[in-house]
């Protein structure tokens, strides 16, 4: 009885800081500003101040734009902030996981603006809306749209276009020096792939896979049309990973990964890889590649790509952070599971989620 007590007062106290946030969402959101998104046509305030991001990607872009949100959600790995974020962050309330963020405590904050994405949130989209206008993207790894949905719903356009044009001239950039560089050997296939403790994951699509295939990159034949990626079980899938290129994406604080990477590097069949003949197999950071999500770390993962071939990064290159940020339930993503050797993975999972 005691248990069930105890249960009611939390529920009691959620929904009257719900009503309460309710009130305050709808005065707020009176001025008749709509923007289109994922969600429908959102109401918006005139001057978004207390804006809370429920994923990384959304995170990212607010730090880019020099938004300093109220609440964020945790990190996937070097929790509870990535390190690139953390000094623009210090200091901010975290309001839980982005499959299962905190509704009490976003409630608490009293957010004028939660940015969500449908991929994540669709399911607990009415009650984020009873908190404040919430704007949601489809995906949760399309850097460019998130950039401008927290650009329009802030009113920093400007600032995002700014900041896509110098995205922009960096790409075209690095595909000139690359082009020249490499001669017939471009365009390369490129294998982005992440070890884990007990298999590999091998991405298609998703965050790295959309900007290599900005950048000119091909994908390998074996993934092209398999979703976002697929996992590999068994090291007689190895020669599924062949490519010119291979990143391989690794969680150096993880011994159980360490070792099993050094397992699949021994077998013959990795040996026979054409990026391992010819020295291309490049350890990248997982953060930049694949969990950042946002402009500042594609930035960061078009960097490494600079390095990796030895390339002159052109001048006025976008700044790893702005230099002074001024503020302003779900249920669980699916596991990346299955029984079979090389399981094709859904094409609306997120590799971030996995």
């Amino acid at each position: 009885m005691k248990t069930r007590a105890r249960t009611r007062c939390r529920w009691l106290a959620a929904l009257l800081a719900f009503a309460t946030a309710l009130a305050v969402s709808e005065s707020a959101a009176g001025d008749g500003r709509s923007l289109a998104n994922a969600f429908g046509d959102t109401q918006l305030p005139a001057d978004a101040q207390r804006v809370v991001t429920l994923y990384q990607g959304a995170t990212d872009s607010a730090v880019a734009l020099g938004i300093t949100p109220v609440g964020v959600v945790d990190s996937w790995l070097e929790k509870p902030m990535y390190r690139y974020l953390r000094e623009a962050l210090s200091g901010v309330e975290h309001v839980g996981l982005e499959t299962q963020p905190n509704l009490e405590k976003i409630a608490w904050l009293d957010p004028d603006l939660i940015v969500a994405t449908h991929f994540r949130h669709e399911r607990v989209r009415p009650l984020l809306e009873k908190i404040a206008p919430t704007v949601a993207t489809e995906s949760v790894f399309d850097f460019k749209e998130s950039l401008m949905l927290v650009a329009k719903a802030t009113g920093r356009e400007s600032k995002a276009r700014a900041l896509l044009e110098d995205w922009d001239a960096r790409v075209t950039d690095f595909r000139r020096q690359i082009a020249a560089a490499l001669g017939d050997a471009w365009p390369q296939k490129a294998a982005v792939v992440r070890f884990k403790s007990d298999h590999v994951r091998i991405y298609s699509t998703g965050f790295a896979g959309s900007i290599l295939d900005e950048l000119g990159f091909e994908q390998p034949s074996s993934v092209q049309d398999q979703g976002w990626g697929m996992k590999l079980t068994s090291e007689e899938n190895i020669p599924v990973m062949n490519a010119d290129v291979i990143f391989v994406l690794l969680e150096p604080d993880d011994p159980a990964i360490a070792e099993n990477y050094r397992h699949w590097r021994s077998h013959p069949l990795w040996q026979r890889l054409d990026a391992v003949q010819h020295g291309r197999i490049y350890e990248v950071d997982p953060v930049d590649w694949i969990m950042g999500g946002g402009i500042l770390a594609a930035n960061a993962m078009l960097d490494d790509l600079y390095a990796h071939y030895g390339l002159e990064p052109s001048s006025g290159d976008t700044q790893a952070i702005p230099a002074s940020p001024t503020s302003a339930q779900t249920t669980p993503a699916r596991a990346c599971t299955g029984n079979a050797d090389a399981a094709a993975l859904s094409p609306t999972e997120a590799p971030a989620a996995c």
